[in-house]
């Protein structure tokens, strides 16, 4: 059959455009990811200087901070009130990215307290920071994982999110399947898995297997490196990429620092690191 050429311009049209929205799709199907940091790595110098700590790491080019240690006390960090340290934050163009607690946080008697410091800060997300204890026995981790569950439900009304923080020791095997895995596996989707991909590579375990077994559930993640699982290697190509994909990740929380928590130098490499990498 001839094809005029009215036609073979329509249809050269047509293909580009398809071409061009194809494009476009793969590209919008990674999203960017905005970049926080957990405070605990600069510890020491957040002890010293708390608004300092806060300038710093803003002009450094983080967008929010995660806090830890919250026990569902009337102040967050040591004198500081939540209304204290949302000033601050704001007076530096950060938000609150989450904040790590211990689990008497979210009981009966703290977690109204919990709650409302969290709408101060502007924090939608409550992670346990960890749970050695529970997580060591089949029995343990269905009692966190019921325990979690039903604070999840209490969470709802105040649009927040509970979730779970994983350390080195949360990928212990068990019956032959990660201790992690056991407590996800129970877990409503609603729970927030925070992965941090350093602690779980620190206890031989899988990230990109957990990402993939757990699709969506990761809300907020922490990213670190670990020995050779540097930011711009194979292997967190394919962890960035899931968390862009299939995750629901709407945090990077990196948690990079010195030993003591003091001085500011790996925290801003760790920065232009994802910087380089179009993370930032």
């Amino acid at each position: 059959m001839q094809t005029t050429r009215r036609e073979f311009v329509k249809t050269t049209v047509a293909c580009a455009f398809g071409m061009s929205l194809g494009h476009s799709t793969s590209i919008a199907a990674e999203k960017r990811i905005p970049i926080g940091f957990q405070l605990y790595t600069v510890r020491g110098e957040f002890s010293r200087d708390v608004p300092g700590t806060l300038k710093k790491l803003s002009e450094i080019g983080y967008k929010a901070v995660e806090f830890w240690g919250y026990a569902g006390t009337p102040t967050v960090y040591q004198k500081y009130s939540a209304a204290d340290l949302r000033k601050l934050l704001d007076a530096n163009h950060l938000k609150c990215c989450g904040i790590h607690l211990e689990l008497k946080a979210l009981e009966p008697a703290n977690f109204n307290q919990t709650v409302e410091n969290s709408q101060t800060l502007g924090n939608q997300y409550l992670n346990v920071a960890m749970a050695k204890d529970k997580m060591s026995s089949e029995k343990g981790i269905a009692e966190l994982a019921e325990f979690l569950n039903e604070t999840a439900v209490k969470c709802r009304p105040h649009k927040m999110t509970v979730g779970y923080h994983s350390h080195g020791f949360d990928f212990a095997k068990i019956n032959g399947h990660f201790a992690w895995e056991l407590l996800f596996k129970r877990t409503q989707p609603e729970v927030n898995m925070q992965l941090d991909v350093g602690n779980a590579l620190d206890g031989n375990g899988d990230p990109i297997a957990m990402l993939n077994e757990f699709p969506g559930r990761t809300r907020t993640t922490h990213i670190k490196e670990h020995e050779d699982k540097t930011f711009d290697s194979d292997f967190y190509k394919e962890v960035f990429h899931l968390f862009e994909t299939i995750s629901g990740t709407k945090w990077y929380i990196v948690e990079m620092g010195g030993p003591s928590g003091d001085g500011f130098d790996i925290p801003r490499e760790a920065f232009m690191k994802l910087k380089q990498l179009g993370k930032a």
